[in-house]
């Protein structure tokens, strides 16, 4: 009888991993194999042409589908809501790129939130500018009328990243999306900071949701992959085009990895999310933070339309130090311990990062000024330790500041 699951915790520790009726798959083992091959091989000329036939459906080459990948997609893909479904790649930016190729052509128009993902601003307004003639416009997207005044007759794709992982700042999605289909525009997001747990953006209508599965999905920071989730249409499409075109596979071991991050997931991102809000209201409560950007705050400017759109916070937020003294910013930043230093976000363990740092190097100034970050401006992802050591960390570090 097929079994039903209903819940994420089923389902992640579940799903796709078919055991057989008689539990004969696999010879009974309660984890499925890692098949780490290349290539598949063939009975004989029609076998091998009959899988040509439907290249998505039967592995032949591991560049285009294996069967633990296959394993992880589904996870991911029930994840986001009922129909969709999930091509995995090598990393984030190979998911953004693939998605962004998919959804246009030489000389197209995109807008695009101004908070976005630096690599995706550098890679819009850099790279595709200058080899396709691709023209984008960045706003603040806190309101509709953001995209609906940037919208051209050559608009063909609208990106959103709800919440931003630099200022926190939420995009209604649900008008946006009904919007740009009213134009016939399609609607990407970068989901990474929710989830599909947390934020089910497919579920709401846009057409591509990209991650970074390197973050919350992978959680112990020992992979690098990117994901798509779309309809079962598109992602055959984006398969046997920008999946195999760009060759951006992701490898059967580190699907392997993800499959087994994703069985701890709901627990992770709910412990992730009770130490997140307690960090968060010390580090509000503390005199030496002038501002601190968390959607799960009840004074983020954003917190009634947060409660909209998602069921739970992550661990990534950032905050203000009360001071632009370069010397009390590095006395702080440097005195951390449990809190290690790390570009990254997502993992078991508690990061800090100032934006400043990369931002400045990767933007002009007048566009770093623009996104209203500063010299102090900290981003730290919460991790999975005690709440009080995080806490008594950031406290200690703070009194440099005073």
């Amino acid at each position: 009888m097929k079994k039903r699951f209903s819940s994420p915790e089923t389902l992640m520790a579940h799903l796709g991993e078919d055991r057989g009726e008689d539990r004969g798959a696999h010879h009974g083992a309660v984890i499925p194999p890692l098949y780490q091959n290349s290539l598949f091989t063939f009975r004989d000329w029609d076998d091998i042409d009959a899988a040509f036939e439907n290249r998505t459906e039967r592995p032949i080459y591991s560049r285009l589908s294996n069967p633990t990948t296959t394993v992880a997609e589904k996870k991911v893909a029930a994840l986001a809501g009922e129909g969709a479904a999930c091509r995995l790649f090598s990393s984030g930016m190979a998911a953004i790129s693939a998605a962004i190729f998919h959804a246009v052509s030489a000389g197209d128009h995109v807008v695009a939130v101004k908070n976005v993902y630096g690599p995706t601003n550098n890679f819009l307004n850099t790279y595709l500018s200058d080899k396709l003639g691709l023209t984008t416009t960045f706003v603040a997207g806190n309101h509709l009328s953001d995209f609906e005044q940037a919208v051209t007759n050559k608009t063909r794709l609208i990106i959103l990243e709800s919440p931003s992982s630099a200022i926190f700042s939420l995009q209604d999605i649900p008008a946006i999306v009904a919007f740009a289909k009213s134009k016939g525009i399609l609607t990407m997001i970068d989901n990474t900071w929710a989830t599909p747990l947390f934020q089910q953006a497919w579920a709401m209508g846009v057409d591509l949701e990209v991650h970074s599965v390197s973050k919350y999905l992978g959680g112990h920071s020992d992979i690098v992959a990117g994901a798509i989730i779309s309809t079962p249409e598109r992602i055959k499409d984006i398969t046997v085009k920008e999946g195999e075109w760009f060759g951006g596979a992701i490898a059967p071991f580190t699907s392997w990895l993800l499959t087994r991050s994703l069985r701890t997931l709901p627990m992770r991102l709910e412990r992730h999310q009770q130490n997140a809000l307690k960090v968060a209201s010390f580090l509000e409560a503390h005199p030496s933070v002038r501002q601190v950007r968390y959607p799960g705050l009840k004074s983020h400017p954003q917190y009634d339309l947060g409660q909209k759109l998602m069921t739970g916070y992550t661990g990534l937020m950032s905050f203000v130090l009360n001071t632009d003294d370069l010397t009390l910013i590095k006395r702080f930043f440097n005195s951390l311990d449990v809190f290690q230093i790390g570009v990254s976000w997502g993992g078991h363990e508690s990061l800090i990062y100032a934006p400043a740092i990369s931002y400045l190097k990767e933007l002009p100034p007048e566009q770093f000024k623009d996104l209203g970050i500063s010299l102090g401006d900290m981003r730290i992802s919460v991790g999975l330790e005690s709440s009080q050591d995080q806490i008594d960390d950031l406290a200690a570090a703070l009194d440099q500041v005073v």
